[in-house]
């Protein structure tokens, strides 16, 4: 079907956002490199929970050449909270590539922004067309949203190939002087006004030109289809503590989920698994001699990730042990854990023992 409000929707949408537009510190500047980095942290995140972090990281690192050769731990304990610690890693892998490849400038075409580590489609639209002022679509969640019901699109945006529908939908609405302001009106549209429910048609300033609410049904839009549902896996986290009042961390593997965090020892809960048998399993592993029982657990929580829920019980043992800290494995006093990188639920464990 023919859009027949293309000229309208986009001239009210960029008036709009000029007029409305949140205040947000990546937007007074232009600079590839500083908006490449809120991009990043804005996946999968709240407005309001990367503010502190962007500030913070641009405060470390203003440039890509101080971000590109940082040290890695110390770069996942500045992105400490903010998870997805793989965007972190694959920010750096990127903007390493920049100063290499590149001579630090960021490059202002698709072709050679998506062969960077981390920059997919949306990315890459969002850098050319806000730093670059190209015309290049951005296309996410709150996009599809959004002209799913301008448009009246009734394709499920679940499905990998109906984004290719929106990007050529962006593509021809666009304002070819303002895309920039175009990609950043469609963002605050969908996160501010067109919401997933309750969408407060009667503030939109394109309800005229918006297809679902001529039609009468704009929350009935977009379809999507439900994930398959996430899988649940029970853990145990010991907090072994010595006679000199250290505690037990290791380094989680290079790879995989949480990769290169620390964390307290963490072992799955199995089905009838006795306390003996734990205790073994923790002597082995980490050469030490445990004392005491197992009794309740000092703190039980849930930990959600996009894909996985770990259900947490941790219990604080008194150890005696033997050998030195390897790179990876070691007691360490509560102030030098505090300095190395970990993840929000060992956060939780390390919180409630300060």
């Amino acid at each position: 079907m023919k859009y027949p409000y293309k000229n309208e929707f986009t001239s009210n949408l960029v008036e709009w956002y000029h007029g409305e537009k949140r205040d947000l510190p990546w937007r007074r500047t232009n600079d590839p490199y500083k908006i490449w980095v809120s991009e990043v942290m804005l996946q999968q995140t709240r407005v309001d929970t990367v503010i502190p972090y962007y500030n913070r990281f641009l405060e470390k690192y203003p440039t890509p050449q101080s971000l590109a050769y940082a040290p890695q731990e110390e770069l996942l304990k500045m992105w400490e909270g903010l998870g997805y610690y793989s965007r972190a890693r694959n920010l750096q892998s990127g903007v390493r590539e920049v100063v290499e490849k590149y001579d630090g400038q960021v490059p202002n075409n698709r072709h050679d922004l998506s062969k960077l580590k981390g920059i997919g489609p949306y990315t890459a639209g969002a850098i050319l067309s806000i730093a670059f002022n190209e015309p290049e679509h951005a296309v996410d969640g709150n996009v599809m949203r959004v002209l799913s019901r301008v448009l009246h699109i009734k394709e499920d945006i679940a499905v990998t190939k109906t984004k290719k529908i929106f990007e050529e939908a962006v593509m021809d609405l666009i304002d070819q002087d303002d895309p920039g302001a175009f990609n950043q009106g469609l963002m605050d549209l969908g996160a501010q006004i067109c919401t997933p429910t309750s969408p407060k048609c009667l503030l939109c300033p394109v309800r005229e030109y918006c297809m679902a609410f001529q039609e009468g049904h704009p929350e009935e839009l977009p379809i999507k289809s439900k994930k398959t549902k996430s899988k649940t896996i029970q853990y145990n986290v010991f907090v072994i503590k010595d006679g000199n009042g250290h505690y037990l961390v290791e380094k989680r593997p290079d790879e995989g989920l949480l990769a290169s965090m620390w964390q307290f020892p963490m072992l799955e809960k199995l089905k009838n698994q006795s306390s003996e048998k734990i205790y073994e399993a923790l002597e082995n592993n980490y050469n030490v001699k445990l004392k005491g029982n197992l009794d309740n657990p000092i703190l039980e929580f849930k930990h959600i990730f996009s894909h996985l829920t770990w259900e947490m019980a941790y219990y604080l043992v008194e150890a005696e042990h033997e050998g030195d800290r390897s790179e990876i494995c070691g007691f360490y006093s509560l102030e030098e854990i505090g300095q190395l990188p970990m993840s929000v639920p060992m956060l939780k464990v390390l919180n409630s023992l300060k």
